[in-house]
């Protein structure tokens, strides 16, 4: 394929905008690199070690080794290797796109999800062999295969997705996922029905009852709940104050911030950081993700 846009050791790049329709193009961002990607492709990324930010259309993103994440063809993703950080992706125009959907009657939407480290690995293999390959589509197929493997768990909600045909679902799936990403890059604070229905060219009735249909949440509930698993981690990783916190996501005052942490993790906030504070940091790094068990789940 010889197609590489790599930033590398403080380098910062930029894909060229002007160009209608790129060619797949290998990318990668290491060691405070940063790399903007033109308008015209949809990005997949996988960070293979350390840390990486994400600044998007649809939000900002923190990636940790062993997350991948997805974005359209309009977010133009900017990505910031953090000092010991190697983040690989591709970017792929519609041919890429189309010959997925031939391989393996799937597609890859924007979103974020978990890899395992072998999964990552294979990745890292496949993405250098489509690099070196003389032959760009034969090239490519193996490294698109293992990306919509690492999407499988969604192809199962495609179906429950309205619409006729099965492209109209596909579509609408793509739409809602990318709400729920934007959702997951504005935790910092309260983001409005209007604004994901701008988002996804939907009504703003359509989007909540196609979201909550597929996803078995309302926005408004997945907001909240991003907020405060946001402050969770805010509260383990930083030294800020509670006020500070709550601020930091996107609650007007500290009684409502208090109300609502107790509710999620049925204690405060300070307790929360002190049983932290005592826990090992794996432990740890899990139990901001952990909420009360509800009245009906307790014995």
């Amino acid at each position: 394929m010889r197609q590489l846009s790599l930033a590398d050791r403080g380098q910062t790049l930029s894909l060229d905008k002007s160009v209608d329709d790129l060619p797949p193009t290998c990318l990668g961002v290491a060691r405070l690199g940063s790399l903007q990607t033109a308008g015209t492709s949809f990005t997949v990324w996988i960070q293979v070690r350390g840390s990486a930010w994400v600044e998007a259309k649809e939000g900002r993103f923190r990636l940790r080794q062993g997350q991948w994440i997805a974005f359209e063809k309009e977010s133009r993703p900017l990505v910031q290797a953090g000092r010991n950080g190697l983040c690989i992706g591709l970017s792929l125009n519609a041919d890429a796109m189309r010959m997925l959907t031939e391989l393996a009657d799937c597609g890859l939407y924007a979103g974020r999800g978990d890899i395992s480290r072998g999964d990552a690995r294979v990745a890292l293999r496949l993405w250098r062999d489509a690099l070196q390959s003389e032959l760009p589509a034969h090239g490519l197929r193996p490294l698109l295969l293992h990306l919509a493997t690492l999407q499988r768990s969604l192809a199962t909600h495609v179906q429950r997705c309205p619409g006729r045909s099965r492209s109209r679902k596909r579509q609408v799936f793509g739409r809602m996922q990318r709400a729920r990403l934007y959702l997951e890059g504005n935790s910092h604070r309260v983001v409005r029905i209007g604004e994901l229905a701008e988002l996804t060219n939907f009504s703003s009735w359509y989007l909540s009852k196609t979201f909550q249909s597929l996803y078995e949440e309302s926005p408004q509930s997945l907001s909240a709940r991003l907020r405060l698993e946001r402050a969770a981690d805010l509260l383990r990783d930083t030294d800020m104050m509670v006020g500070e916190v709550a601020a930091a996501s996107g609650f007007d005052n500290c009684c409502s911030f208090a109300r609502a942490f107790r509710a999620r993790y049925g204690t405060s906030a300070s307790r929360f950081r002190e049983g932290i504070a005592k826990l090992p940091p794996q432990s740890a790094k899990s139990l901001a993700g952990w909420r009360k068990p509800s009245a009906a789940t307790q014995s």
